[in-house]
C-alpha cells in the first residue's frame, strides 16, 4: 500500500497573500485618513473652556443653560449657510431647515446629520424633554419638540450661544462644502 503524501503548502502563495493584506490595509487606513475631520478632536478642558468661551456660551454649553428669547444673535437670521458647534465645529443645522417658530429660539425641522447630534432624556423641569447635544464636544444645544411643522413634525430649539453661523459664501473655505449641493439644489447661485 502506497502511503499519501500530505498536501503541500505553497510558502510562495502565503507569502503573497499576507502581502497583499497588508497592502489591503495600507490602502484602507489612507482613505480612512482622508476622511478624518471632526473626529479627531479633543475637547478643550474646563478652564480652557473658560477662556475661549463668553460666560453666557459657557453656562449654556456646559453647565445646560438657556439663553433668553428674543435677544439671542440667531433668532431671527435668515441668510442662508449652516450653523456649527461652536466648540468642536461639527455641523448642526442648515439655514434650508431653519424656520420661525415663534418661540424666540433658532428653531430647526431636522438636523443637517443625524449623526452629529445625541438626544437624551431630560427632566429637570418636572417633565420629560428630549434634549439635543453636539455629539463630539458634548455641548448641551437645546431641546426639541414635537410640535413642528412638515415634512418632519419636529421643531429643534436650539440655543444660539451653542452654535457659530457659517454663511453659504463662506462654507467652502471653512471645509463645509459637502453641504453645498443643498444650498445649490434649492436655488441659491454658488
Amino acid at each position: 500500500m502506497m502511503k499519501e503524501n500530505p498536501p503541500t503548502l505553497h510558502k510562495p502563495w502565503r507569502l503573497a497573500d499576507a502581502l497583499l493584506l497588508l497592502l489591503l490595509g495600507v490602502v484602507l487606513l489612507f482613505f480612512f485618513s482622508l476622511s478624518a475631520t471632526a473626529e479627531d478632536f479633543v475637547k478643550p478642558d474646563k478652564e480652557q473652556l473658560k477662556q475661549i468661551l463668553t460666560p453666557l456660551q459657557y453656562a449654556v454649553t456646559q453647565k445646560d443653560k438657556t439663553e433668553p428669547p428674543y435677544r439671542n444673535q440667531f433668532w431671527d437670521e435668515k441668510a442662508p449657510g449652516i450653523y456649527v458647534d461652536l466648540i468642536s465645529g461639527e455641523a448642526l443645522f442648515s439655514s434650508l431647515d431653519k424656520y420661525d417658530s415663534g418661540t424666540g429660539w433658532p428653531s430647526f425641522t431636522r438636523p443637517l446629520e443625524a449623526r452629529s447630534i445625541v438626544e437624551r432624556d431630560d427632566w429637570k423641569l418636572f417633565m420629560k424633554r428630549v434634549e439635543v447635544r453636539s455629539k463630539l464636544a458634548d455641548s448641551h444645544l437645546g431641546h426639541v419638540f414635537d410640535d413642528g411643522p412638515a415634512p418632519t413634525g419636529l421643531r429643534y430649539c436650539i440655543n444660539s450661544a451653542a452654535m457659530r453661523f457659517v454663511p453659504l459664501a463662506e462654507m467652502e473655505s471653512q471645509g463645509y462644502d459637502k453641504y453645498l449641493p443643498a444650498f445649490e439644489k434649492a436655488g441659491f447661485n454658488l
